[in-house]
Order: structure tokens, then C-alpha cells, then sequence
């Protein structure tokens, strides 16, 4: 199967998560890595979905900098509950207070994309738009083509106790994880149903990456 972008092109993901990796690696994505490092605290009023596409654009606009020629792809997942964006934990007690808001309820993971490639040709219009229907936006800056989107999920969590959430949190698990918990891992048990792509609560949107990476 023919790889979506030229051959010899390089993507570079601007994430250390593993978890992201991982699912590029299943999808047979190769790509290499250099870690973002960007203010993740949100915005007065601004919107989950707005955050995340937001932050996943600045993560990939500042690793694009470095690679003239490359595809640059950043990524910022979110977790969603009451209108309130549960980001990673500070500490272990955030970590609780955020798994105790989860326990019993249906929240949502949003996690926005941003594909930074150059442009082929600068004259390109700034008002280009991929082929309908793309669930992504494209824009124009500094001789790059943007690609930014977002996928969200409806995510089911069984009631925890308080026991189970802070013998969880004594793992480690949540700490590095929006939500302070990680569905590939022991917060499984407590996940009975989800609504939406799985691979975008682990923490990328793996068929919305494919679809930018192609241009479909």
C-alpha cells in the first residue's frame, strides 16, 4: 500500500506521547519525533474544541520552524466534563479530583489535530479547501499549507470508588494522561462503552491523520 504523502517526504510528529506513536506505528505511519513544548493552560472562555485545535496548531507551527520541508503533525487531546477541560493532572490530588468528576457520567475527548505541510505551489489561494467532505479546515501561512480538525468522543465511565480511584492514582497511570486516565490501560475496567473513534481517546484520531496525510 502506497504511503499518502511523496516519497522521501519526512513527517515528524511534535508529541513524546507513546501512546501516539504507537497508534502511527499500527497504522503503519512512519514518522519521526520531536517533542512541543507549549503553554497548555486554556484560554478565558475559550471552547474545548477551540483549546485543543488550538494548541495542537501551536505545537506544530513551533516544531515546523525547524523542518522547511517536512510534514509536521501536532496533537492535543482534552477531556471534557460540565464545560470544564480536564488537561493532565498537576498532582495526585488533581488527579483524584478529576477522576471523581468522571466516576458515574458520560464525558467527552476531544483531541485536535493540526497538519503542517509546505506548499507545492505559493500561489496556491488562501481560501483552498480540501475535497468535499473533509472534516478538516485549510489554511494558509508563511508559505505552509495548515490542515486543522478535531475529533471528538463520547466516552461512558462506570461509578469509582474512592479506594479504587486512589489505588489507581498510586500506579501512576493517570498522571500524564488528559482526564487522569488512560483507556488502553487499567481505567479499561471502568469504560463500558464508548461513542466514536477509539483510537482518538488514546490520544490521536488516527483515521482523521490519514485522511489529512492524504488530502481526502
Amino acid at each position: 500500500m502506497a504511503f499518502p504523502i511523496q516519497s522521501g517526504t519526512m513527517l515528524v510528529l511534535a508529541s513524546a506521547s507513546p501512546r501516539r506513536q504507537e497508534l502511527l506505528r499500527n497504522a503503519a505511519i512512519p514518522f519521526t519525533t520531536q517533542p512541543a513544548d507549549v503553554d497548555e493552560t486554556p484560554f478565558p472562555g475559550e471552547s474545548a474544541r477551540t483549546c485543543a485545535e488550538r494548541l495542537a496548531q501551536e505545537k506544530a507551527l513551533k516544531i515546523a520552524r525547524h523542518h522547511a520541508h517536512a510534514h509536521v503533525l501536532g496533537a492535543d487531546t482534552v477531556v471534557v466534563v460540565d464545560d470544564q477541560i480536564l488537561n493532565k493532572p498537576m498532582d495526585v490530588e488533581d488527579a483524584v479530583r478529576m477522576l471523581r468528576l468522571l466516576s458515574g457520567r458520560v464525558h467527552q475527548v476531544i483531541t485536535g489535530v493540526c497538519l503542517v505541510k509546505p506548499l507545492d505551489d505559493p500561489q496556491r489561494p488562501v481560501s483552498a479547501k480540501p475535497p468535499e467532505p473533509a472534516p478538516y479546515a485549510v489554511l494558509t501561512a508563511d508559505n505552509r499549507q495548515l490542515l486543522i480538525g478535531s475529533e471528538t468522543t463520547a466516552v461512558t465511565m462506570s461509578e469509582i470508588s474512592d479506594t479504587e480511584i486512589r489505588e489507581y492514582v498510586s500506579t501512576g497511570e493517570p498522571m500524564d494522561k488528559a482526564g487522569a486516565y488512560g483507556i488502553q490501560g487499567r481505567a479499561s475496567r471502568w469504560i463500558p462503552r464508548i461513542q466514536g473513534d477509539y483510537s482518538n481517546v488514546v490520544g490521536l484520531p488516527v483515521a482523521l491523520v490519514y485522511r489529512m496525510l492524504a488530502g481526502k
